[in-house]
């Protein structure tokens, strides 16, 4: 029998060894934005992985409005909810409490970053300073859904009603996400303009609670006053709060308005934190 000649296989090594030596074609065009946010996210949630405290400490406001605010006013019965018992009336409110609270202050973030140097760095790289926000915006939107399964599971000790309906409560992850990712988006705005953690911190305090009680959360919007109705409805945070009822509890819901809403704040958030982030490096 005649050898087989190994010059193919000596090609074919070569080839390999080859393919170790030549870089990989780099992403280009709109590939480069997703790459880029997924890895400004895993980033951020790095952050939380080394120190889950935030998450503990952060659980302690929703139990004091679940525990005391919510069981009194339901012994009263104050407040008309249609006859849904105020303590589930108001759990998704506080779910979304807990998540804007979470992204309000984001911005002291960016800000600790610039002074540290490290956002000099980031502006610096090619990823697209859109793609720097969105990572931080979704980033504080998987924190918001951590702290949304604390509240979820206390709600439930409590005996609220909630759904186990795997397809609503993934709709609920994602508006959570969505609001939160917003309310991220316009703390980095407001730091954008503000430039010093000390204003962007009395600006987020001064913000936080009109924002929460000129909303749905507590109390149904036909109770307000007219001008605050208006209020109400200029607030991203209704309609998230609209939108967690409907899929938690079951109440009447407008969810393509209410998503249609988030996405499109959310996407003007996004254009604004990021038209300001230059002005955070100079």
């Amino acid at each position: 029998m005649s050898a087989v000649p190994a010059a193919p296989r000596v090609a074919s090594a070569e080839t390999d060894f080859g393919l170790l030596l030549v870089p990989p074609r780099a992403r280009t065009g709109w590939r480069v934005v997703p790459a880029r946010v997924a890895a400004m996210c895993a980033v951020e949630l790095q952050k939380l992985r080394h120190d889950r405290t935030e998450v503990y400490t952060r659980a302690v406001q929703p139990a004091l409005w679940l525990l005391i605010f919510g069981e009194t006013f339901t012994r009263l019965k104050a407040i008309p909810t249609g006859g849904i018992p105020y303590l589930d009336y108001l759990a998704p409110g506080i779910i979304a409490q807990s998540a804007m609270f979470i992204a309000i202050f984001y911005g002291i973030m960016i800000i600790w970053e610039r002074d540290s140097g490290v956002l000099t760095k980031l502006l610096v790289t090619p990823t697209p300073r859109a793609a720097l926000v969105t990572g931080k915006a979704f980033a504080a939107g998987v924190k918001a859904v951590i702290q949304t399964a604390v509240v979820v599971v206390m709600a439930a000790v409590l005996g609220v009603g909630m759904t186990a309906n795997p397809l609503r409560l993934l709709g609920v992850a994602v508006v959570v996400i969505l609001g939160s990712a917003f309310f991220s988006c316009l703390s980095m705005t407001i730091a954008g303009i503000v430039l010093t953690r000390d204003r962007l911190m009395g600006i987020g305090q001064a913000i936080t609670m009109p924002l929460f009680f000129g909303s749905n959360a507590l109390y149904p919007v036909d109770l307000m006053p007219g001008w605050l109705q208006a209020v109400s409805r200029a607030n991203p945070l209704s309609y998230q709060v609209d939108a967690l009822r409907g899929l938690l509890i079951g109440t009447p819901s407008h969810l393509p308005l209410d998503f249609g809403v988030l996405t499109v704040s959310t996407l003007a958030g996004i254009t604004a934190a990021s038209s300001l982030m230059g002005r955070l490096a100079r």
